[in-house]
């Protein structure tokens, strides 16, 4: 578990549990799935000697549960959001298949980014618990950039060392820090629509290649799953975060102007958004997938009927021939042209006469256009 005192000038690193709490600034409070659960009651004693809050029994449960999907929670002294964010090392512990059911199916790259895992929050007035689980590489990306404006403001003799505008401030609340890294969470989902619509971009290549056959359909199925996985899980995000803001705007006092509060609800809008974006392009991109199958079997259609109408006009001319041979191919003793010199060549001009006839008919009803005339017509 790592403790940070966060004032608006700087970040520092505790070596212990402070007691009682520092008078400024708040902490942030960083522990593992796996130091939760090794033995909760001694966790949840040591967050009340450092923050006099009790944590109750049923969101000490959600705090170490893999797979809560995203939700918020609130009490007197503390807010609870849990939200599930993208497990880029792609451990045991992601929200994803493993075992023989794994090995079935043939999820492409793309879409194994999705595994997710959750982090829960548990947010109070001076002070900020997260809990995910080990190596996280986002809450260590965050961790870094904040002792690297530590460093910088130690160099420059502020807190807000460098030129970087919208990283080089240190979050003022625990709200703040936790909209901050909720914000990276989300961004990172927002990085996965290049690959996921480069997937969706060869498979309908593939799929309306009229020389290839399109065989990978357990794949576009898996996709078409994970997708619509993809597509409720920011639905509940989304969710979490309304309730959030609800939250927050329940607490907030409407006759004290207050502009941090402000600011707080236009973060909350900000990540939102980004949700928004991200539920509305995996809606777009299952729309897609629905879309392609849907045009491919149309243009299977059509290429049999193509056939079907080529073998029907190859019937038709053959039919009347088959009635002639049919003819002379009779047991009469008598019959016409049958002993005459010139009766073959007669009867085969007459067949030639017939299908050209025909062929003629054929093009002025257009039954013989081909697709590329219909196509430069």
């Amino acid at each position: 578990m790592d403790i940070f005192h966060i004032t608006p000038s700087c970040i520092t690193q505790l070596s212990g549990s402070p007691c009682p709490m520092p008078a400024d600034g708040f902490l942030w409070i960083d522990a593992t799935h796996e130091e939760v659960g090794a033995d909760t009651q001694a966790w949840r004693n040591a967050i009340e000697r450092m923050t006099n809050v009790h944590i109750y029994d049923l969101h000490l449960t959600d705090a170490v549960n893999l797979g809560h999907p995203s939700y918020f929670d609130s009490t007197q002294e503390y807010a609870m959001v849990v939200f599930r964010k993208l497990a880029l090392d792609g451990g045991s512990e992601a929200d994803s298949e493993s075992g023989p059911e794994a090995q079935k199916r043939k999820i492409p790259p793309a879409l194994t980014k999705l595994a997710t895992r959750p982090v829960t929050f548990m947010l109070m007035d001076r002070a900020l618990i997260t809990v995910h689980a080990s190596q996280s590489r986002t809450i260590e990306s965050v961790r870094a950039r904040l002792l690297e404006q530590r460093a910088r403001g130690n160099g420059n003799g502020n807190g807000n060392g460098g030129s970087n505008g919208h990283v080089s401030r240190l979050p003022s609340s625990p709200a703040e820090l936790m909209l901050r890294l909720l914000n990276v969470m989300v961004d990172q989902y927002l990085a996965l629509r290049q690959p996921l619509s480069g997937q969706i971009d060869r498979w309908q290549r593939a799929l309306l290649n009229p020389r290839s056959r399109f065989n990978d359909w357990m794949a576009l199925l898996d996709a078409r799953v994970e997708l619509r996985k993809l597509d409720h899980l920011c639905e509940g995000q989304r969710d979490a975060l309304q309730e959030l803001r609800d939250y927050v705007v329940d607490t907030q006092d409407a006759d004290v102007p207050n502009r941090g509060m402000d600011l707080l609800l236009v973060r909350i809008n900000d990540v939102m958004e980004h949700i928004t974006r991200v539920l509305i392009h995996a809606q777009r991109m299952e729309a897609t997938i629905e879309s392609a199958v849907q045009i491919h079997f149309s243009a299977m259609a059509h290429r049999t009927s193509e056939i079907m109408r080529t073998l029907t006009v190859i019937t038709a001319l053959f039919m009347p021939l088959t009635l002639i041979t049919g003819i002379f191919g009779m047991n009469f003793v008598d019959m016409p042209l049958l002993k005459d010199a010139f009766g073959f060549w007669i009867t085969i001009a007459l067949m030639g006469v017939i299908v050209v006839g025909l062929l003629l008919f054929f093009r002025r009803k257009r039954y013989l256009e081909d697709q590329a005339a219909d196509e430069h017509r």
